[in-house]
């Protein structure tokens, strides 16, 4: 009966015996130093754009409290002040890459709002109700067991929050659908290796997408956790997608 999903069967290290959560937590400790050169370089500088409409989504409920889930070096937390929140908590399993975005917070005098902690986000310790709004840029398809960390964000966010998750997709229209492909397989791959110390954190990111249940099935899972007035939104042909949904 717990035979694993296909996301979880996905891993960063396909030799190792540790669990899908503690490998990402590694993988992501071992890549933190280059994570955001790599990530703005692999993008093509995209992704500044995919979290400036992702921030955008918010602007309806002005949150003055918001929690960043997988948090990162702190990006979307760093966006979301164009919002005005009192307070930003940024969460993730690496701690090396929290310590890079403790740097970057500081650097920018944030570190007054923004607060930057070690947490799993299966296992929030937070009470319930305790956020207006919950952000997820490129971290749900890390999730060792996905509905449950989506009920968990819907546990502690508050009635009428707003949940908004960024995300890979897989873009369907030629010729989008080979370069895309053929960028992830070859190419993406390539370049992590030359720049970073980790080259299976550059192999596992196009199967993670592969596996991830995109659109329509990962709508169905808000749905299933408790979330209402869902919504599905590409972005760029599909590479990306925003999803959302109101407690």
């Amino acid at each position: 009966m717990n035979e694993k999903t296909d996301s979880q069967k996905v891993v960063p290290y396909k030799d190792s015996e540790l669990s899908k959560k503690k490998q990402v937590a590694k993988m992501f400790d071992n890549i933190a130093p280059r994570y955001d050169f790599l990530n703005h370089l692999l993008s093509l500088n995209v992704d500044h754009y995919w979290r400036w409409r992702m921030i955008n989504r918010l602007k309806g409920i002005q949150p003055k409290k918001i929690l960043d889930v997988a948090t990162g070096t702190g990006d979307v937390a760093i966006a979301a002040m164009r919002l005005k929140p009192t307070e930003v908590v940024g969460v993730d399993i690496s701690a090396e890459m929290l310590e890079v975005g403790k740097g970057k917070m500081k650097k920018k005098k944030l570190d007054k709002i923004v607060t930057m902690q070690l947490g799993d986000a299966e296992n929030l310790e937070f009470a319930d109700n305790s956020f207006d709004a919950i952000t997820v840029a490129f971290g749900v398809r890390n999730f060792e067991h996905l509905q449950k960390g989506i009920k968990e964000l819907n546990r502690v966010l508050k009635p009428n929050g707003k949940l908004v998750v960024l995300e890979f997709s897989k873009p369907k229209a030629f010729p989008i659908k080979q370069f895309y492909n053929f960028y992830f397989k070859y190419i993406l791959p390539l370049v992590g290796r030359f720049f970073s110390s980790d080259a299976s954190a550059y192999t596992y990111l196009p199967a993670s997408v592969q596996a991830f249940p995109e659109g329509g099935e990962f709508i169905n899972i808000l749905s299933q956790s408790g979330f209402k007035s869902t919504k599905w939104i590409p972005l760029t042909f599909g590479i990306s997608s925003i999803y959302e949904g109101t407690k």
